[in-house]
């Protein structure tokens, strides 16, 4: 008589009976419930993750941030015709007529800082007075100012000049792909745009810092002074 069992559908696929030497290659557990044995180790792919099928290593490509344009450019010395006219005027006049007050104005508003006006203005007059005396121009000020411009580029995410080329003319791809490359020519320009074009660069960062922060003095907290009443006469 045939078993009813084997032909119910009502009832789970019966396992196919196993020898006695692959039963104890099974663990109880997995023989108890009747599902199929799980390996006591992972079970690799084919291909590992991250590798080509030719065993060459899958590089992602990096994302990089689009960098930010200077609100005006190194050649504007009078800045734009906005808000900020007359105080473009200012950096305009200050960075041609005394660039050690502009340059630790500059750096006053970068560091937010007590003593940071101090700390710049009077070293770079020193090397000012130096470069005036020993080669007649203001030749070793930019040598040591030239740090404030990338410091400006990295705490907003400006362009460089490797960026600016990238971007009009398509030059420099090459740098601009790389983020260290990117980041060494990027410094070298900086101290070539402060070394020949001095003057405007001071401006140019007076103009951009000025728009994107304000003066320290004005973070100071306001001081309520209580004036008395004037004296009151009763009239007659």
């Amino acid at each position: 008589m045939a078993n009813t069992d084997e032909s119910n559908p009502l009832l789970p696929n019966q396992q196919p009976e196993l020898k006695d030497d692959e039963k104890t290659k099974i663990p109880l557990s997995s023989a108890a419930a009747g599902t199929t044995p799980v390996p006591p180790f992972p079970v690799k792919p084919a291909v590992p993750m991250g590798w080509t099928a030719d065993g060459v290593p899958v590089v992602e490509p990096m994302i990089m941030r689009s960098r930010d344009q200077w609100d005006s450019g190194l050649c504007a010395c009078f800045g734009r015709t906005d808000d900020f006219c007359s105080s473009d005027i200012e950096v305009c006049l200050l960075g041609s007529v005394a660039p050690c007050v502009l340059y630790g104005s500059n750096a006053e508003r970068l560091g937010s800082s007590p003593g940071t006006f101090v700390n710049h203005c009077l070293p770079y007059t020193g090397l000012y007075l130096i470069g005036q005396s020993f080669f007649g121009s203001n030749c070793v000020a930019p040598c040591f100012t030239y740090p404030s411009r990338t410091a400006i580029r990295r705490k907003f995410n400006l362009e460089g000049n490797c960026d600016a080329l990238n971007r009009s003319c398509g030059c420099c791809g090459s740098f601009v792909e790389d983020e260290m490359q990117r980041e060494q020519c990027e410094s070298v320009c900086d101290f070539a745009t402060h070394f020949f074009c001095h003057p405007c660069a001071l401006c140019q960062e007076g103009r951009e810092l000025r728009r994107r922060l304000p003066h320290p003095g004005f973070n100071a907290q306001q001081v309520l002074v209580m004036i008395p009443p004037n004296e009151q006469t009763m009239g007659r």
